[in-house]
């Protein structure tokens, strides 16, 4: 299902602009061109992120941004003016902006930025929707999360380190999804490796320890140019 987007500027010709190259690449797109009429399209319809201008005729964008972070869970993306902006960047981000695009800005870097959002949020999401169960069972293995404690299919314990087991986990959240590294990068924390081939050297360590065969691996597979997913069945208690 397309990913619903609702600009929100008072300029017309870049929200046509905007919404022709977005609905160009298969996302569905709703206008509007103040806050009053934002919130008409969110009464009636559901929204995946809002593409949110700061400067507003009828109400600050940092307004806007704040109300929307206290009432619901929509990622949003601001809009600013010029580089100079920097206070009101920094101040939407605080509000809990997910990025920022500034004017003029490439609609291939805007299309980039959307997406790249709607990745993350998913995965925040699903992770949020299964963060209650204590332990995953999956093709004879058992991972309990309360005890951090892994069980191979013939009841033996697997040491994993703390990234080992942050991927697992991020594996087990979304099984048989696709998982970018950028995905896993944030699912799993790893944010102080600099490079995402650093996923990589992870995925390796970890498929030496739950794979029978690491070099032909059946549970984390590889998808060419995309990135790794789960392939079995997860039952979560």
């Amino acid at each position: 299902m397309e990913a619903h987007i609702l600009v929100v500027d008072d300029d017309p010709a870049l929200r046509e602009l905007v919404r022709d190259y977005l609905v160009e690449h298969e996302l569905q797109v709703s206008t509007a061109e103040s806050g009053a009429q934002m919130d008409r399209v969110l009464s009636v319809e559901p929204v995946d992120l809002v593409l949110l201008d700061l400067k507003l005729p009828d109400e600050d964008g940092l307004g806007i941004a704040r109300r929307l972070r206290e009432k619901l869970d929509i990622p949003i993306i601001i809009l600013t003016g010029s580089r100079k902006e920097e206070v009101d960047r920094v101040m939407g981000l605080e509000l809990g902006a997910d990025d920022y695009v500034t004017k003029p800005f490439s609609q291939r870097e805007l299309l980039a930025r959307i997406k790249a959002v709607l990745r993350r949020t998913e995965v925040k999401r699903a992770a949020r929707r299964v963060e209650s169960a204590r332990a995953y069972r999956f093709a004879g293995w058992e991972l309990n999360t309360g005890l951090r404690r892994l069980k191979s299919p013939d009841g033996k314990a697997v040491e994993v380190t703390n990234s080992e087991y942050a991927l697992l986990v991020a594996f087990l959240r979304a099984p048989q999804k696709v998982l970018t590294r950028d995905q896993l990068l944030e699912a799993s924390r790893l944010h102080d490796d600099i490079y995402d081939r650093s996923i990589d050297v992870q995925i390796l360590r970890l498929r030496r320890k739950i794979e029978e065969k690491p070099n032909e691996p059946r549970l984390i597979r590889t998808e060419r140019g995309s990135g790794y997913y789960l392939d079995c069945t997860v039952e979560t208690t």
